[in-house]
């Protein structure tokens, strides 16, 4: 029987899958694939915290149902870590919850949130994080891409967005800064502009913090609560799982306004009875390490930078540093442009044994880019950027040509003028 399953249906298909296939294969052959692809963090989770897990898993006390929007204990942690970071009061009980990792707190807030009736309409960065905008579709909702090359251009056009009279009434926006993928960071003026316009549009704000302690030369990451006001309509993601070395634990919290906290709070309440308990009491750990955890993190992800950076551009791939993230946002070189992100990639696993993720699988406005996740040491770094260093020479009159037969495909045919009928003219 062929079962047609709405939901499944809206969904696109894995862009990235083609990419993880070819790497898979290579590997099989016995080859060395570095494999920049997927931003999942390679360093053990701290020792006091894996610790604090152990302690709690062994009290059975700790092995019953937990509660859906999360322990007291971690409440109070997440309160405290706002007051101590950002300076902004948080009350644990009403503004406060926590989730089972980032996706899943945003993919059942947008459940919670939206009403697939009248297809609610929500304003989403293009290129984004998958979920920020999937989860919009999976719940009912349309997701109106507004295109991010630049900070302030992305907010110029959601004003001209909301200005609009035509098209279906934005109900909300999602905003991740620093931005993956695009690596893309603002300050407190752009969140002041942001609740400004929430409070103008009737528009309720999610933004996803999940980068928030990964900052270099100097940038600080703000939070949008940090605006006075900001309760009224926003609510802010974080996630443990990059700060804290923490991918698998699937471990975050959402905080802000109380109205939207708890409407995911009710839902969760039927749908989940949340983490296992001694997660959460390891995760209370985590939030009030001292500061040099985190900083031993951020350095990592630092120098890492550095490296890509500088090997990339001694390859003949000029690339800038990101200032926040985990990634390298880096345009394809004008050589092998018009091959397209997802051919891109794929070239660079066939011919120089490296994974990297094709930014078309982010957004259409992605296109022009790969993506690089800081996964990988120093050595092999270096491997893999001589490795695409011969791969670009190798391939870049192939390229060449490939853009020429695309170009003369795509030149339209000059009209033949009509001839006269014979006997005429």
């Amino acid at each position: 029987m062929d079962f047609n399953f709405y939901r499944i249906g809206l969904l696109p298909p894995y862009v990235l899958a083609e990419v993880t296939k070819l790497r898979d294969q290579a590997r099989a052959r016995g080859e060395d694939v570095v494999d920049f692809g997927m931003g999942n963090p390679d360093h053990e989770t701290p020792k006091h915290i894996v610790d604090k897990l152990v302690e709690a898993a062994k009290q059975g006390k700790n092995h019953r149902y937990s509660k859906s929007v999360g322990i007291k204990g971690l409440r109070l942690a997440i309160s405290d870590w706002y007051a101590e970071k950002y300076d902004v009061r948080i009350d644990p009980e009403t503004e406060a919850i926590a989730v089972i990792g980032s996706k899943e707190g945003l993919s059942h807030l947008m459940l919670a949130v939206i009403d697939p009736y009248q297809k609610d309409a929500v304003l989403v960065p293009d290129p984004c994080y998958p979920i920020h905008k999937w989860a919009v579709v999976i719940a009912g909702g349309t997701a109106i891409d507004i295109p991010l090359d630049t900070t302030e251009a992305f907010l110029e056009r959601i004003k001209a967005r909301l200005a609009e009279k035509k098209g279906p009434k934005p109900k909300g926006l999602i905003v991740s800064f620093p931005a993956n993928p695009s690596t893309h960071v603002c300050d407190l003026k752009f969140f002041e502009e942001v609740v400004e316009l929430a409070n103008r549009h009737d528009l309720w704000v999610v933004h996803d913090l999940a980068y928030a302690d990964l900052s270099f030369d100097g940038y600080r990451a703000p939070s949008i609560l940090q605006v006075p006001g900001a309760k009224e309509r926003c609510v802010e993601s974080f996630t443990l799982s990059k700060s804290y070395h923490m991918p698998g634990w699937r471990v975050g919290f959402l905080a802000g306004n109380k109205q939207i906290i708890g409407a995911l709070a009710r839902l969760k309440s039927y749908l989940d009875y949340g983490m296992f308990q001694p997660i959460q009491i390891a995760a209370v750990a985590a939030l009030r390490s001292p500061p040099s955890v985190v900083e031993e993190v951020r350095q990592l992800y630092l120098e890492r930078r550095d490296w890509l950076v500088s090997n990339l551009n001694r390859a003949g791939w000029p690339v800038e540093a990101p200032k926040a993230t985990m990634f390298l946002w880096a345009p394809i070189p004008e050589s092998h442009r018009a091959m397209g992100s997802l051919e891109f990639s794929k070239m660079l696993v066939r011919e120089a044994n490296v994974a990297v993720a094709p930014g078309i699988g982010f957004g259409d406005n992605g296109d022009g880019h790969v993506r690089f996740a800081y996964i990988e040491n120093h050595n092999r770094i270096v491997q893999a950027c001589r490795s695409i260093k011969h791969a670009l020479a190798k391939t870049a009159s192939g390229s060449a040509e490939n853009a020429e037969q695309k170009a003369a495909a795509l030149k339209p045919e000059k009209p033949k003028k009509p001839r006269p009928p014979k006997g005429k003219g």
